[in-house]
């Protein structure tokens, strides 16, 4: 389920050891998950490019240093042909339903046609920025003009002389806010928290390096490689020793004071929490669009919205002609409820109502058979996410291995061993930025306060830990 990184890297490997009996199923027109849907004007990674890859589908020829959407959506397109996995793919497919079959050992997948598609295993490649974050705001669903969140921006939406406000000044927002603030009349930037904002070192990458890198592969996996241990070097000042940071907080706030002028702006975009305690973020252009005379940052709440206006905290009116949700996603909800039942028909998420939990981020007791890529904690805050994507396929091809060889038909993780990878990463967790004070994030689940999104550890230690498949932790049949 889900042909993004995950999906479609797990499709590659299954070819790449001979397996075809499989479907990557996902509700899109085309592969590329969160990078094809994310279409608003400025879409681009922050991780670089010749990291931001699989390991086993190289490519040499990446334009810029930091890739944009378009180039890494093309990137797994291309990989359709490359690895032949067109015959695989069932795109315009949406999964309603996923149901463990107890008595047959296998997962029932329902489409939004009512297609049920019968599977010895199933895997969840769907990811934690898959469902959009709607907020509650009194109103909202009374105003009547445009409105709609980043993740859905419209193909032909034209923003010349509209009064625009953005609700949210996170990762979407600091990339898409300078590329339509010289078109509209008015935008009003709605921001909660000031976020840590670091220069991007983006630059094109030119065709002789390309060249070099086409020529010569060593050359570019050294220079991943570089790339790798540049940015594994950055885990120390989150988990244990935040001084480590003073560098990169001193270049942030010197960043901010050179664009912007107007204290009371830059008293407004300075943040009074500890680096990394939220995402840290990287753009060139972002301050200069925010001090512009059309644009007004407003850090009073809103208390609800009328058919053209928003009202904040203080009752003060603001007319707009467009709505644009900057608001995020439901990370730490990921599946929706009744989406996946496993054994006796219990709901994933009904049992993670307090928030996501699994074992290696890959297994979930209570539902055999079942694998997730990109599950709970394996997300990254200081590397490239695919590293820890490629580990969890390494994984489940040795488990898929290991029960082809023992003749085994099931597998569940056992609850001890579930709940002792928790008990561990937690307590690893409560040592870090992220989990100290009160700085709120979207790696925290709001209920429980528990972080449920990211890997406390080097990447290298969550490799060395799916090197190998381990049925000693599972119940097999």
């Amino acid at each position: 389920m889900g042909a993004g990184f995950s999906g479609m890297g797990l499709g590659i490997r299954l070819r790449q050891r001979g397996h075809t009996d499989f479907v990557i199923l996902d509700q899109a027109a085309d592969v590329g998950g969160t990078w094809w849907m994310n279409r608003y004007p400025g879409c681009a990674c922050d991780v670089q490019s010749h990291l931001y890859s699989l390991s086993f589908a190289p490519k040499s020829d990446w334009t810029r240093h930091f890739g944009p959407r378009a180039e890494i959506q093309s990137y797994l397109s291309d990989c359709v042909d490359r690895f032949d996995l067109g015959r695989h793919l069932r795109l315009n497919t949406r999964v309603d339903q996923a149901c463990w079959d107890a008595e047959k050992k296998r997962w029932l997948i329902t489409d939004q046609d009512g297609i049920v598609r019968c599977a010895k295993f199933l895997v969840t490649a769907i990811g934690g920025l898959s469902r959009p974050n709607t907020p509650a705001i009194d109103g909202l669903d009374s105003f009547s003009g445009t409105v709609f969140h980043s993740q859905q921006w419209p193909d032909k939406l034209d923003l010349r002389d509209q009064r625009v406000a953005v609700i949210g000044s996170g990762a979407s927002a600091i990339q898409f806010v300078p590329q339509i603030q010289p078109d509209v009349a008015r935008l009003d930037l709605y921001q909660r928290t000031p976020q840590w904002i670091l220069p991007k070192p983006d630059r094109p990458i030119s065709p002789r390096r390309r060249d070099l890198f086409r020529r010569f592969p060593f050359v570019r996996r050294l220079f991943r490689f570089g790339l790798f241990l540049t940015l594994e070097s950055r885990l120390p000042a989150f988990t244990r020793y935040p001084f480590l940071s003073a560098f990169h907080r001193r270049q942030a706030r010197a960043y901010l004071r050179t664009h912007i002028n107007d204290p009371a702006l830059r008293n407004k975009l300075t943040p009074n929490y500890e680096m990394g305690c939220k995402r840290v973020l990287m753009s060139n252009d972002f301050y200069p669009s925010v001090c512009q005379p059309n644009v007004k940052v407003i850090t009073d709440g809103i208390t609800r919205i009328t058919p053209d206006s928003i009202i904040d905290d203080h009752g003060r009116s603001r007319q707009v002609d467009t709505i644009i949700l900057a608001t995020g996603f439901k990370a730490t909800s990921p599946v929706p409820v009744g989406m996946i039942r496993g054994r006796n028909g219990r709901d994933l998420a009904n049992a993670w109502k307090d928030g996501p939990r699994a074992y290696k981020g890959t297994t979930v007791h209570g539902f055999p058979n079942l694998f997730m890529l990109l599950g709970p904690n394996t997300a990254l805050g200081h590397n490239s996410v695919l590293l820890m994507i490629e580990s969890q396929i390494n994984y489940v091809l040795d488990a898929l291995a290991w029960c082809q060889r023992t003749g085994r038909d099931t597998l569940e993780v056992t609850d001890r061993a579930e709940k002792n990878w928790n008990q561990e990463l937690h307590k690893r967790l409560g040592r870090t930025v992220w989990n100290r004070g009160s700085c709120a994030s979207w790696y925290r689940h709001p209920l429980s306060g528990r972080n449920t999104t990211l890997w406390p550890r080097f990447t290298f230690v969550f490799r060395y830990l799916c090197r190998r498949f381990d049925p000693a932790a599972y119940d097999t049949r």
